[in-house]
């Protein structure tokens, strides 16, 4: 095993090196980065809030005049076929919502500072859009699939692409790929989770070898083998309970630790918006470092551009491929805007890195990072392990609803491949095997934190990937605005969007 493990870390750092050359290319070239403002932002910047800009213009900022549309979307939804919006919205959620609200947005600010989360919602806002065109893309090429809808970035790029099988392939490999390497990770958060209740309650430190690891390990592979094998409505029905109980526990929770140190609310602010430009000398002092963490770590969060969230989109029964748009627009909002900015709020207005203990805090992982901040805003009080309490419950759910989403994607994309029951299964049992290893390995001590460095790695591959096939399907993104907002009563069909689209056709008959 120890073996496994050096070769598995081995792999990861030469990987590490080629993504560092993704997201940061030209930059890491002096002529480049000597060229005033411009040379502040890597291709990756470019193409992701680049491409955000152009598609907010190009479609009038529909993220800001169909925002209330989407509401309108969730709140009466429904579906005769595969799943309503309001449960892809739930699914696609469960994604989105993650760990990394926590870990990434805390990494970010402890590397940028805190002007990282004003690049954070920058890149937010124009991911809007851009959520906008690759989830409409994927409603107006969806395929139904028995009693469900399937589709997505792999299914869309085989139709944009001369009908290509084999891009089609590639691109769903390429997902199922990405989530078994995100697997490990997830599967252990969800069970230090629970370790961490175990021991607040208890109120001792307990190792990863107890008992309540392993218990936690057996509920966490039963429970995922349960829903896995019921298919993505089943998983939806899940992610439908889960999703909004750990979103509220989590806002209502952060809302109350703002409350308590209302004083400090103008600070953050200032903080937020004097730093994004010239960041202090303690986080690097780089407007450079402080841009790359709040779009990467942004993008990482509500996964615009990334395609990665289009197979939940495909898979709801909506009434118009622009009305998912403007749900999964929402969607990007509530990640972003709302939940990492709570964690913003937490780390920034603990702000440790002014007090005696900064040091020591720098040198932390990512949650020991947040909960220091938490402490730093409840010193001395009870209510510190309430605060505790809820933040592992929200945390050990937003794994488990990540590793619900990976589940069910991976499917989505093996029916792409083949859709023979035994393919299906033979996948669904490979994610299984491997967040099985995830566990055991993390349990027993070993560390697993270098796949986060394949993770960084296939985010922006598969980023690169899917931005181009987003220009090239603009143009039925745009037919199908354009009828939406006309608001005649006509069907969407193939006429309308000017190609063939089997599954809005037979809608009409």
């Amino acid at each position: 095993m120890d073996t496994l493990l050096a070769f598995i870390t081995s792999v990861c750092g030469r990987i590490q090196i080629i993504s560092d050359l993704f997201w940061n290319f030209p930059t890491n070239f002096d002529w480049y980065a000597k060229i005033p403002i411009l040379g502040n932002f890597s291709l990756a910047i470019i193409l992701l809030i680049g491409s955000g800009v152009l598609f907010s213009i190009r479609l009038r900022f529909i993220q800001v005049r169909k925002f209330k549309r989407g509401i309108h979307v969730l709140k009466y939804s429904k579906a005769k076929t595969g799943i309503s919006p309001l449960a892809a919205f739930f699914l696609s959620t469960a994604m989105r919502v993650g760990p990394g609200n926590i870990l990434g947005v805390t990494g970010a600010v402890s590397t940028g500072g805190p002007g990282a989360l004003l690049w954070m919602w920058i890149s937010a806002f124009f991911g809007m859009s851009t959520a906008f065109v690759e989830s409409t893309l994927s409603q107006i090429f969806k395929e139904k699939n028995n009693d469900e809808y399937v589709g997505g970035m792999a299914f869309y790029g085989r139709r944009l692409l001369r009908d290509s099988a084999i891009v089609g392939v590639v691109l769903s490999l390429m997902y199922i790929v990405y989530a078994l390497l995100c697997f490990p990770a997830q599967g252990f958060n969800t069970v230090s989770s629970m370790g961490q209740i175990a021991s607040i309650i208890s109120g001792t430190e307990l190792p990863t070898t107890h008992p309540v690891y392993w218990i936690g390990f057996v509920v966490v592979i039963v429970a995922t083998t349960a829903v896995s094998f019921g298919g993505t409505r089943k998983i939806s029905k899940v992610t439908d309970l889960l999703v909004p109980v750990m979103a509220i526990v989590y806002v209502l929770t952060v809302i109350v630790l703002i409350l308590i140190n209302f004083k400090r609310i103008p600070w953050f602010f200032y903080a937020v918006f004097t730093e994004a430009f010239k960041p202090e000398a303690v986080f690097g002092g780089a407007f450079g470092i402080a841009l790359m963490q709040g779009v990467k770590r942004g993008l990482m969060s509500n996964e615009a551009g990334q395609g990665t969230i289009t197979m939940a989109a495909a898979a709801s029964d909506a009434a118009h491929p622009c009305d998912q748009g403007c749900v999964q627009a929402i969607g990007v909002f509530l990640d972003t805007i709302v939940i990492c900015t709570l964690t913003g709020f937490v780390v920034i207005m603990g702000r440790v890195w002014l007090t005696d203990n900064s040091a020591a805090w720098f040198e932390l992982g990512k949650l020991p990072k947040y909960l220091a901040s938490v402490e730093e805003l409840t010193p001395g009080t009870a209510f510190n392990s309430i605060v505790t309490l809820m933040i592992s419950l929200c945390f050990g759910l937003f794994a488990f609803t990540c590793l619900l989403g990976f589940m069910s994607f991976s499917e989505i994309c093996a029916n792409r491949i083949s859709r023979r029951r035994v393919f299906i299964n033979f996948i669904r049992l490979l994610d299984i095997f491997v967040i099985c290893f995830g566990m055991l390995t993390s349990i027993v001590g070993m560390d697993l934190g270098a796949l986060w460095d394949l993770s960084d790695f296939a985010n922006i591959l598969i980023a690169f990937c899917n931005i181009p096939l987003l220009y090239i399907g603009f143009k039925y993104v745009n037919k199908a605005r354009i009828h939406y907002e006309k608001e005649d009563g006509t069907p969407f069909t193939s006429k309308v969007a000017g190609v063939d689209i089997p599954v809005w056709d037979e809608k009409i008959n």
